[in-house]
This record gives C-alpha cells, sequence and structure tokens, in this order.
C-alpha cells in the first residue's frame, strides 16, 4: 500500500543447427512467440554460419530472445567450442518481421583455431591465482573452470577461471583470475562486486511515497508492488541477519540520519524508482526482467564509504554522515544487474567494455532521475553530487565533461582501454550527454568537443536513454567496444546506429545525431553513407511537435508529435493532435500512421485515427491474449475521401487494469 513518508529523503543446445521451421512460419505481418523466434534464429543461423564464424567444434546455446513490436527478432546465444564455453564468442541473430535473415552481431573476429588440451593442470592454476588476489582478507578460492578466453588477449587462448573470495577492508571481492592454461601468464582478472569508487565522506528526496506490506497492525518494508522487494538494516556489521524494516504507523524516518528508517526509505525509492523506470520507459519487467523485485540492504559496516550491487543485491554503508543511498548511486547500481541480465555474461568488466558497462550505469542513473523528476533531487548528469563522497561538494562523475574529475576520459584515445573502467565510461558519458543535450553550454553543463569535431544538437533524454537501451538489448556483445580494428562492426558506435535505425529510420535526424555525438568524442566509425530516410519508422528529420502538441507543415511531407501523453489505466481515451495545413489535396488512401507507444502489455491498448470531421479509423484492437511489451508499428489506412488539411487525432485507450504506458511519439505521412 502507498503512504505518505517523512524521509531523507535451454534451452537447447544446438548442435548440427538443422532445426526444421517449415511448420512455424509465421505470415509476414505477424508477431512470432518465443518459440517461433528461436526456430527463425536458428535456421538462419544454420544457412548463415559464416556470419558468426562458426567451425566444426563449435555448438551453441539459446540464451535469451527479444521480439520487438513489428516481429522482428533478436536471438542471443553462448558459444561452445569442442565442449568449452567461449567468453568473447556469444553473438546475436537478428531476423526481420516475417523472418528473413537480417544478419548478426557478433563477438568473435575470427573462427576459432586452437587446441583445446591444456598444458597446465587444474591444480596448478588453482594454487597460483590466490598470489593475485586484491584485498586484505583471502577466505576461498574455487576450483578453476577451463574455458576459451577470446576477450583478455585479443588472439584467443585457452585458459582458466578462478574465482577467489574475500574482502578488502568492508568490501566483499569475489575476484575472476584468467590465467593462460597453457603458460601460467595472467590474462587479466576482475571483480564481479560493483561498487561506488571513491573515499571520502555523505537524505536526499524529501517527502515521498513507497509500497509497504503491512500484516496485523505492523507495516513491513516490503514493497509488493515491485516484486516483493525488501529493504533491511544491517546493523552496522557486514555479515548476519539483515532485519526488515517494521513500523507500526506506516509513517516512516524524519529527514534525519540520526532515524535509521530514513535510510532505508531512500533505499526502498530508489529500487522502486530503477524499477518502474526499466518498466515503463522500455517495458523491461524490473532489474531481472522476471519481474522480481530488488533487496536493498543498508548501515552496513562501521562507517562504510561505499554502495555495491553483487548480483542478487544492494548494499549500501553509512560513509561518513551521509549515507551512500542517493537515488542515482542506487539507479547506477542496479543498472548493473540489468546489463548482466541483458547481455550473454555481462559487458566484460575490463578494457574498453568495461567503461561501456560503467557507462550504461551512469546513462540508467541519469535516465531514473528524469523519470522520477524529484524536486528534492533535480534531475543532472552529474553522478553522485549528493554523497559527497570526495568530501569537497563535488560529484564522482561529470558527463557534460568527463575529464573534471581529474581521472576520467572525455575523448577516446588509444589510451582509453588502458585505465580504470569507471574512468574510460567518460567516454560513452560524454556521447550521451552529447546525443541527448548537445554540445557547447546548456542547461545541465557545457560539453567541448574532442579536437576539430563539428558541435552537435542534442535529441533530448527520452529519445537517447531508448537507443542506448535498445542498443544494449539488441546489439551488445560481451565484448563490445568504442573502437575495434579486427571486427569493426562490434562497437559502440555501429550498434546505437542500429539501434537508431531501428528506432526512427536510417539517416533521421536521431541516426545523423548519434553519428555528431560519437564524432565529438573522437569515435569514428565505417558508416554508410546518409542519403534520404529508408523505409520503417518515420524518421523525424522534420521539426517536431510544438509544446502545444501540434506541428503545421509547409506541404504535405510526414509529419510528428513528440509530446508524451499519459495513457490512465483502464480509463478514458487520450488523444495526440497532428495539424497538416498547406497540403491542398485529399489524404492518401494509403496514409501512413507510425506509432511509438511505450507500454507494459500492449494487449490492452486500442487505437484508432480521427480524422479532422471526427471519423475515426480503427488501428489497433485490443487483444487480451497479446501479453508482449510497447507499440512500435506503422499502420497504413485509406482516409482517400478527406482533405489532408485539418487537424488529425491519434486516440489512444487503455481497456483493461494493471498496466500503464504513454504516447511516446507519432507521425503521420498523408
Amino acid at each position: 500500500m502507498k503512504k505518505s513518508l517523512a524521509a531523507a529523503g535451454a534451452v537447447a543446445l544446438i548442435a548440427g543447427l538443422a532445426v526444421g521451421v517449415a511448420n512455424m512460419a509465421t505470415a509476414s505481418n505477424d508477431v512470432p512467440n518465443q518459440r517461433q523466434a528461436v526456430a527463425q534464429a536458428d535456421s538462419a543461423l544454420a544457412s548463415n554460419r559464416a556470419a558468426i564464424r562458426a567451425t566444426a567444434g563449435d555448438t551453441f546455446k539459446v540464451y535469451n530472445t527479444r521480439i520487438d513490436a513489428s516481429g522482428a527478432t533478436h536471438v542471443r546465444y553462448d558459444r561452445f567450442h569442442n565442449g568449452l564455453p567461449v567468453r568473447g564468442g556469444d553473438f546475436i541473430v537478428h531476423n526481420a518481421p516475417g523472418g528473413a535473415y537480417a544478419g548478426v552481431s557478433n563477438a568473435l573476429a575470427a573462427p576459432l583455431s586452437l587446441n583445446t588440451t591444456p598444458k597446465i593442470d587444474q591444480y596448478t592454476a588453482w594454487d597460483a591465482a590466490p598470489k593475485h588476489f586484491e584485498g586484505t582478507a583471502l577466505t576461498h578460492t574455487a576450483a578453476p573452470q577451463l574455458f576459451i578466453d577470446a576477450v583478455s588477449a585479443g588472439t584467443p587462448r585457452l585458459a582458466y577461471n578462478t574465482v577467489i573470495s574475500g574482502w578488502e577492508g568492508q568490501t566483499p571481492v569475489r575476484m575472476n583470475v584468467i590465467t593462460d592454461a597453457n603458460s601460467g601468464e595472467l590474462l587479466g582478472k576482475h571483480d564481479e562486486i560493483h561498487t561506488v569508487v571513491g573515499s571520502g565522506q555523505s537524505l536526499y528526496v524529501g517527502t515521498v511515497s513507497v509500497d509497504t506490506t503491512q500484516s496485523g497492525s505492523t507495516y513491513s518494508m516490503v514493497d509488493p508492488s515491485h516484486g516483493n522487494g525488501r529493504t533491511c538494516d544491517m546493523n552496522n556489521s557486514t555479515s548476519g541477519t539483515c532485519t526488515t524494516f517494521t513500523d507500526a504507523d506506516n509513517n516512516w524516518g524524519t529527514g534525519s540520519n540520526s532515524n535509521r528508517q530514513s535510510a532505508g526509505v531512500d533505499a526502498h525509492y530508489g529500487a522502486a524508482m530503477t524499477f518502474d523506470y526499466f518498466k515503463n520507459v522500455h517495458g523491461r519487467n524490473g532489474i531481472f526482467g522476471n519481474g522480481t523485485g530488488v533487496p536493498s540492504r543498508v548501515h552496513y559496516g562501521s562507517n562504510y564509504v561505499n554502495a555495491f550491487w553483487d548480483g542478487s543485491q544492494m548494499t549500501y554503508g553509512d560513509g561518513q554522515g551521509r549515507p551512500l543511498v542517493s537515488l542515482d548511486v542506487a539507479a547506477h547500481e542496479m543498472a548493473h544487474g540489468v546489463t548482466e541480465n541483458v547481455v550473454s555474461g555481462g559487458l566484460t568488466y575490463s578494457g574498453e567494455s568495461g567503461g561501456l558497462n560503467e557507462a550504461t550505469s551512469d546513462i540508467f542513473a541519469a535516465g531514473v532521475e528524469f523519470y522520477a523528476n524529484n524536486s528534492a533531487d533535480a534531475p543532472d548528469y552529474l553522478v553522485g553530487e549528493k554523497i559527497d563522497i570526495n568530501g569537497n561538494g563535488t560529484p564522482l562523475r561529470y558527463m557534460d565533461d568527463p575529464t573534471k574529475d581529474g581521472s576520467s576520459h572525455g575523448c577516446w584515445s588509444t589510451s582509453t582501454k588502458n585505465v580504470d573502467v569507471h574512468y574510460s565510461s567518460g567516454v560513452g558519458n560524454h556521447f550521451f550527454y552529447n546525443l541527448a543535450q548537445g554540445t557547447g553550454s546548456g542547461p545541465y553543463g557545457n560539453s567541448p568537443v574532442c579536437g576539430s569535431a563539428p558541435g552537435v544538437t542534442g535529441i533530448g533524454i527520452n529519445k537517447a536513454e531508448k537507443i542506448w537501451f535498445k542498443a544494449l538489448n539488441d546489439y551488445f556483445t560481451s565484448n563490445t567496444s568504442y573502437v575495434n580494428t579486427s571486427n569493426p562492426a562490434n562497437t559502440s558506435r555501429a550498434y546505437t546506429l542500429k539501434a537508431a535505425t531501428d528506432l526512427y529510420g536510417t539517416c533521421s535526424t536521431e541516426y545523423k545525431t548519434v553519428q555528431a555525438a560519437w564524432t565529438a568524442v573522437n569515435v569514428a566509425g565505417n558508416d554508410a553513407p546518409c542519403t534520404t530516410p529508408t523505409t520503417g519508422p518515420t524518421s523525424t528529420s522534420t521539426p517536431t511537435s510544438t509544446p502545444t502538441g501540434t506541428t503545421t507543415p509547409s506541404n504535405c511531407s510526414a509529419v510528428s508529435n513528440g509530446t508524451d501523453v499519459t495513457i490512465p489505466d483502464a480509463g478514458a481515451a487520450v488523444t495526440s493532435t497532428i495539424t497538416i495545413s498547406n497540403c491542398n489535396r485529399n489524404a492518401s488512401a494509403t496514409t501512413k500512421v507510425a506509432v511509438v507507444i511505450p507500454h507494459t502489455y500492449r494487449g490492452d491498448v486500442r487505437i484508432d485515427l480521427v480524422a479532422p470531421n471526427g471519423t475515426s479509423y480503427r488501428l489497433k484492437t485490443e487483444n487480451i491474449n497479446d501479453s508482449a511489451a510497447n507499440i512500435n508499428t506503422t499502420y497504413t489506412v485509406n482516409v482517400s475521401t478527406h482533405a489532408a488539411n485539418g487537424a488529425w487525432k491519434l486516440k489512444v485507450q487503455d481497456l483493461y487494469s494493471y498496466d500503464t504506458g504513454k504516447i511516446d511519439s507519432w507521425t503521420l505521412t498523408v
């Protein structure tokens, strides 16, 4: 229940890939189900083994499946070679609506060719791994696992992964040590525990509503609206029981750090906002994609100046008087969970892929702040500005000009891959700021360009965050990087351009802005030349709507309205208007209506086009059995009996309870 609170806030293993799908084919305008999508991908894979650089020793296992509203599919696979898992061998098969093969995203630069019999035995690797431990107390060394490492050393090598666990002060350590299985050479290491970086000193969101659970006369900080996410008190210990917060009147905290509930409210609120952000903006059902909430542990350790994500839960220290429970810190850390669950094995936490991993968390942290739009913690492009972890009032990172923190890279260079991932993230952060806000001085900062790159006019955070999420969700592989000379297609620039094409059309304003924003941070690419927009999602190269919700074109070209309109859950219909003028003919028999509607259950939604004289044309009928999320579709409708000029309305209604959405944008081509 909600209460206003005072707060400080297998899958089958595929060997031959000879999968019969004739009886599972879908019509070109049908949206396949999961089984059909995998069958289409398997069929495409069987005919295009060279595209994923397959060898006779390779087998594949489906990791996850994504289906667009249009019917396009994206099926991720893990790779095994001679029975061994291949880190950096994952790929995604893309099929167009109707099932036609549309290409792959491939982590592997070349087919594998190596001996898979190690010269060093498992026990030697086991004995050697602890010397690479970085921490103050080693507690456990797991048995080494043999695999093929196609990430750490460039050329694929047979390797052991040994997980060594322990502590660095009060922070748990789960270090993956990668050693060559033939020479014993250290190839790399990374910690699975994602932390806020810094040392120094840190309630934040004012009076908010949070969801709690009542049992008898007692309320518990367990959120039934967000997968039963639980917030508990570690009582300043690093182990043992975490006590779920309870209360007699459901009024929690005082806004003061002297009340232990106050930090709990911030954490509980942050978990809920992050859950809602991914669900309502990106159509992802919570951090894990399955509706499960995130446990949050507060008051961890003694004056512990850190917060971390360990793969399953959030943990917050109290800092030196300022608990690290701010909204962007919560969102940043939980976004690591999204990355881990979307990309097979997550974006490898080293080199440039590690920088992209950290940038992804910073980007979504900004997205959550803008989504929450809380006046007590106003949205911005700063990271950790509330917690004062540096002790001098400065944030952890600046997205407008990452170099202001003294360590981050704001422009890509050949040395970017060699710095800490929290600093190589600056290139991705700077790109995103440019994409959303543009270069130069603006309300959220002052973004410089790198070298002699031209300036950039931003497209706004709503479009920028959708492009980044789609690139992550549908295209990024485990070792995607900023620049990749051996596999230039496996880069953040290439994949964000694919995402922009999917959402807004090739050579649209959004596509060109992605190009310009990467160029402005010194990330070049071999992009196809732009001429005119292709078919598909309609380009918004024409100006978007005025704040009043209408756009007046000077001719009969496509016109868009990008003003968001919230769709009430099981409520009255809402409308969005586009006004056409100076188009002195009738509308077409093949008038196009392209709609972008984020919604958590699209089967609830009915869509009509209403002509200027009030005549209504049904574009989409509700279907309670259609449980997929989001509508990103272009409809064709015969409205040739109407003059093109006048006020056309998109009418949208949600007919059933429990799921929500909004009109994000729509485009009318008469």
